[in-house]
């Protein structure tokens, strides 16, 4: 039987928290060796509820998010001029050691990533790994080497990159390693006919994170959806409620959080059944849209699905409510569709904490003024604002435009496009803007 070790790194950053971050690619690969009869073992070096870690708070009202183990640890020389903290974020080194020679060593070991700007801790992850199995080859995939392939190629300590590894492929790759065939034996073009995630490598269940399709119609330029996934797909409804009520019936999961850039495009089609469906069912589960949705597409009926559905967190993908000039930035939503939108979910029973709206800030060119004053303006709908700070994206229409109007050399180090370090805004990182956008979001 091959054996196969799937790993999620550490992070390096200035902050970072458990905003319902799971390596749904990674788990997902996991499950499809697993139905293949691979032997499969899974070590996240962010789990917040590792057997040797004190015990979590877990308090229901996060549902399911949380701090995650921080250590203190050098900022990188290049970044030595922000005056911030900077963190390893995960469990312990020695840790990670430990439960690495607790096991048999594998054949294969897939490492993901996420953020490009996080390859620090993707690097220290895979030398730990390649200290205790040295002779193990040890493969990269994930945003990383997809968004920024040249300097991955050329900097990452893994044995070889694969970049954009989904569904099947995945057993091409570990014949490519091992030298072991493995047929497939699934359909692979019917994203109904793969496993669930493997969520159940975790110590701990608290959540689960849904993708119920890839893509997005829209092009925004700020956004790398498109690049990553240039064709929609979908699961029907009924494959996403079947998904939602095995992890409520076998692991008693109760928050579940969707992934997908477009949830209610078509949502006649595809999320109104699910949302129907799954009032029917009668569940006590609490649903929640950390990614945004699409403001144009809340109506009445879609609001007051979610709302009986049991969905508790609503974020909006407005970016900017300077609806005079956002056409340079995306054309998703008028200020009509905006208010109309907030109504519709205030009408259904949502109240103002549960809506919050991301104005994106520290864009090429962007004054810290028209950021006021979208803040203001949503402020004034009785919603939340929430600050997204700008993270420049390698192969987004506004990729160009970001290495113009950046003080550093972006396209030459990914740690540079941090959004913790406002890489595009006119005069660089700034306590005094954070501090003036946080009092802002505040009132």
């Amino acid at each position: 039987m091959i054996s196969i070790l799937c790993v999620n790194p550490w992070i390096h950053d200035f902050a970072a928290y458990d905003f319902w971050s799971k390596p749904l690619g990674l788990l997902s690969l996991a499950a499809i060796l697993k139905a293949h009869d691979c032997n499969v073992t899974y070590i996240d070096c962010t789990d917040r509820f590792h057997p040797r870690a004190l015990p979590v708070s877990d308090p229901p009202a996060r549902f399911g998010r949380g701090p995650y183990r921080k250590t203190r640890i050098n900022k990188p020389d290049i970044l030595s001029h922000i005056p911030r903290h900077y963190s390893r974020y995960g469990i312990d080194r020695q840790w990670f050691a430990d439960d690495l020679r607790a096991l048999h060593v594998p054949d294969l070991v897939l490492v993901t990533s996420i953020m490009t700007y996080w390859y620090p801790g993707v690097h220290e992850t895979i030398n730990m790994i390649k200290q205790v199995f040295p002779d193990v080859p040890v493969v990269l995939g994930g945003l990383y080497p997809l968004l920024c392939r040249e300097h991955a190629e050329k900097h990452s300590p893994a044995d070889a990159i694969a970049p954009g590894v989904s569904g099947l492929d995945v057993l091409n790759l570990v014949e490519t390693h091992t030298g072991i065939p493995i047929p497939p034996r699934f359909d692979a073009d019917d994203p109904d006919d793969r496993p669930f995630p493997a969520f159940g490598l975790q110590h701990n269940i608290n959540y689960v994170t849904l993708l119920t399709s890839t893509g997005c119609p829209f092009r925004c330029p700020y956004c790398a959806s498109s690049f990553i996934h240039p064709v929609m797909t979908r699961r029907s409804p009924a494959s996403v409620v079947g998904e939602i009520g095995y992890w409520y019936k076998t692991h008693h999961v109760q928050n579940f959080v969707f992934y997908d850039d477009a949830l209610l495009i078509d949502a006649e089609a595809h999320a109104i059944p699910i949302f129907e469906d799954l009032i029917s069912r009668k569940l006590p589960l609490h649903f929640h849209t950390p990614n945004a949705l699409h403001v144009r597409e809340i109506n009445e009926k879609t609001a007051s699905l979610m709302r009986h559905a049991g969905f508790e967190t609503i974020r909006l993908g407005l970016e900017t409510a300077d609806f005079t000039s956002r056409k340079k930035f995306d054309a998703k939503v008028t200020k009509e569709e905006f208010e109309r939108a907030v109504a519709c979910l205030k009408q259904a029973g949502f109240a103002g904490r549960q809506i919050g709206a991301y104005l994106l800030v520290g864009l090429p060119g962007q004054s810290f003024s028209s950021v006021e004053d979208s803040v203001k303006t949503v402020v004034e709908t009785g919603i939340t604002p929430i600050p997204a700070y700008y993270t420049p994206i390698p192969h987004t229409a506004m990729w160009p435009d970001a290495v113009a109007n950046s003080a550093y050399d972006l396209a030459a180090e990914p740690l540079l496009t941090n959004n913790a370090i406002l890489p595009c805004s006119e005069g660089g990182f700034s306590w005094e803007t954070i501090t003036r956008l946080r009092r802002l979001a505040a009132y």
